[in-house]
């Protein structure tokens, strides 16, 4: 049977602007996405029936919501004369809520992984238009490339960020993407830049403030790791994370952090990994 074991790394973003909102209520974006050589990791395998076969290292996270499904629910709606029996096991390690991207990611690599088990006549472009039905995220993780990301983060176009070290610290609350999206004191009005003059000073997370408000131990998180280096929110939050030169400097602090709260140090990546294990597993076919 054909298998595949493919990478659903996290991203961050380096900055997040909300810059106007849509009659429809999302709201437009500027923001920088940058992956992570951390994440979750997703095992598929052709089976001879016709039904779909999903578990989760996460028994509570198998539910009918779960992303993956939904993404292997619209490929079958859209090519129903392609699709084949899967089984696919998700083991998780990205934290629900965080602001890393972990649904949006486990999404993506499912619509890249079935692309090419099922063979479907896609490109990545159109593949990304597809998977933006589930989530204004996916898209960055079917591209597979870092980029500056534009309209509600659709619109994206490929950039190099440096690619230090960061502590990821997650403090162990659970922020509701919609709630901060729709409280009447979330900044709306961010005056567009230029993607190419971007640097940490002149940039900042407008959901920040908002978050710290609403959840005080992020506030209290952020406090702590500002000690360190330069930090900040990630996407809608939960997780902070700060910019370190050298790796020992962030497990230096990964040592320091208190006990309440959880964290990694990861390696920033401008290319996901998942593209390079599809492209060897092409090679391997």
């Amino acid at each position: 049977m054909a298998t595949l074991s493919l990478s659903a790394v996290a991203k961050l973003n380096l900055f997040l602007h909300i810059t106007g909102q849509r009659h429809d209520g999302y709201h437009l974006l500027e923001t920088l996405f940058q992956f992570i050589d951390y994440g979750d990791r997703l095992d598929f395998t052709l089976t001879d029936t016709d039904t779909l076969d999903f578990s989760c290292s996460v028994a509570e996270l198998a539910g009918p919501d779960n992303l993956v499904l939904r993404a292997v629910q619209l490929l079958q709606q859209e090519f129903p004369e392609h699709a084949r029996g899967v089984r696919i096991h998700l083991h998780k390690v990205l934290p629900c809520g965080g602001g890393l991207g972990g649904g949006s990611s486990d999404a993506a690599t499912t619509l890249l992984a079935l692309r090419q088990l099922w063979q479907l006549p896609l490109s990545t472009a159109e593949l990304a238009q597809l998977g933006l039905q589930l989530g204004a995220d996916v898209p960055i993780f079917v591209s597979g490339h870092a980029a500056f990301a534009q309209g509600v983060g659709e619109q994206l176009t490929p950039m190099t960020p440096a690619c230090p070290w960061y502590l990821v610290v997650h403090p162990g609350v659970h922020v509701s993407t919609p709630t901060i999206f729709q409280h009447p004191q979330l900044p709306r009005q961010h005056a567009p830049i230029d993607p190419q003059q971007w640097n940490w000073h002149n940039t900042q997370n407008d959901c920040q403030q908002l978050v710290c408000q609403l959840y005080p131990e992020v506030a209290k998180a952020l406090a702590w790791l500002v000690e360190y280096a330069p930090s900040r929110l990630t996407g809608t939050g939960a997780c902070i994370f700060a910019r370190f030169d050298q790796q020992q400097q962030a497990l230096a602090a990964l040592q320091q952090l208190p006990a309440a709260w959880t964290g990694f140090v990861a390696r920033g990546i401008n290319e996901s990994p998942v593209c390079q294990q599809l492209r060897q597993a092409s090679t391997v076919t």
